[in-house]
């Protein structure tokens, strides 16, 4: 949690707040990465792409 407190600190402090969609789509992507690994959802997440 602390990596993310000072991402965050230095998004709002030099004004750089186009990196949160940036952020916010790797780790959405990574969660999906993760979750399908050996989950029985994975076939139809893969229709997705």
């Amino acid at each position: 949690m602390e990596f993310l407190k000072d991402l965050w600190g230095f998004m709002r402090e030099r004004k750089k707040f186009w990196l949160l969609p940036i952020v916010l789509f790797l780790l959405l992507f990574g969660v999906l990465i993760v979750m399908t690994s050996g989950t029985a959802i994975a076939p139809f997440i893969y229709t997705l792409f």
